[in-house]
């Protein structure tokens, strides 16, 4: 197979354009150039996740399992109560789900 060949491309803007260029890209995890080849090409573009945001998927994701842990628990003795439970963890998962995209 033959290996693929990169060119250099180069196009011009105002140092203002650049500076919002180079935050966009950070704030995606993509490099400059990377981020410019993805926007041309209309890819898609996802912004990282801050700490917080990082630190919120944790706690929801550790809430949906304990509540099906609940309802698990409660299945033979209380059924009604054990699909409520079982509701609410997929209800977060869907939240979850959100999240990720």
């Amino acid at each position: 197979m033959r290996k693929k060949e990169r060119v250099i491309t180069k196009f011009r803007c105002t140092i203002y354009e650049k500076k919002l260029l180079k935050i966009k890209a950070k704030n995606s995890g993509l490099s400059l150039s990377e981020f410019c080849f993805r926007a041309a090409f209309n890819k898609e573009i996802t912004a990282r996740l801050t700490e917080e945001e990082i630190e919120a998927f944790k706690t929801i994701s550790t809430y949906s399992r304990n509540f099906t842990l609940i309802g698990n628990m409660f299945r033979k003795r209380n059924p009604q109560l054990s699909d409520e439970v079982y509701a609410l963890s997929k209800e977060l998962k869907e939240h979850l789900n959100k999240f990720k995209k």
